[in-house]
């Protein structure tokens, strides 16, 4: 059986590498791509694919947020998040969002055609580094201060954190100023910030923010898959 993926990354020459990587494969069919979140959630809600392999920064609409509306609507189609961050908070928030797997950009191309595989088969899989990183995060090491953050109020930082006012926060989450005002006054709480430039600083720190881009959303040079040897 082929497996239908839908491929959503910002950066053009990281897109070309991952569809490369793709359709490589026999059993894996590539029916569409994007360069947005925006314009990626109509395609997939009119062609329907098995999976969606989805860059976890990009300006406007995140990986966060294509995963929790995908699995909101009710789609059969599973998300794979790929991302240049291997640690911190986010492996598990994509999980507890919904994420059928999340995999580091760094992972060789057969990590990466593995994850769609799993998803589609209705499996979790994690990057064999992040998996371990997650493992340790569990014996008590590398715990940050975001662990105390629930899934929505980590999206609501995430955004807050890349400069978006509560307005636009709130219209990216499709919910009320006044629930992200909420969110927003638990979340400074439980950080011990005050402001969102502490925020963003504690969110560098801490791996929840790709420190290869800046707040507006422009990215740096990111690496992309290696094929395996």
């Amino acid at each position: 059986m082929v497996i239908r993926v839908y491929l959503v990354e910002d950066q053009a020459l990281v897109r070309a590498a991952l569809s490369t990587v793709l359709c490589a494969a026999a059993d894996i069919e590539l029916v569409g791509e994007a360069g947005c979140g925006e314009t990626a959630l109509p395609e997939v809600r009119r062609l329907i694919p098995d999976v969606v392999v989805c860059d976890l920064y990009m300006p406007g609409i995140s990986g966060m947020e294509v995963t929790e509306r995908i699995v909101r609507s009710g789609l059969p189609t599973r998300v794979v998040i790929v991302s240049t961050l291997e640690d911190g908070p986010l492996p598990q928030r994509l999980l507890d969002l919904g994420a059928s797997a999340y995999v580091g950009k760094s992972a060789v191309c057969e990590e990466l055609r593995q994850a769609v595989r799993r998803a589609f088969r209705g499996e979790r899989y994690l990057g064999a580094g992040i998996a371990q990183k997650l493992v340790f995060a569990g014996l008590g090491a590398g715990t940050t201060p975001f662990d105390a953050l629930s899934a929505r109020e980590t999206q609501v930082a995430m955004l807050l954190a890349r400069g978006l006012r509560q307005e636009e926060a709130a219209r990216v989450l499709g919910l009320s100023a006044k629930t992200v005002n909420s969110h927003k006054a638990n979340l400074f709480t439980k950080l011990g910030v005050r402001d969102a430039i502490a925020l963003a600083r504690l969110a560098t720190q801490y791996g929840l923010l790709d420190p290869a881009r800046d707040l507006s959303g422009r990215a740096g040079p990111q690496p992309v898959p290696q094929r395996a040897s």
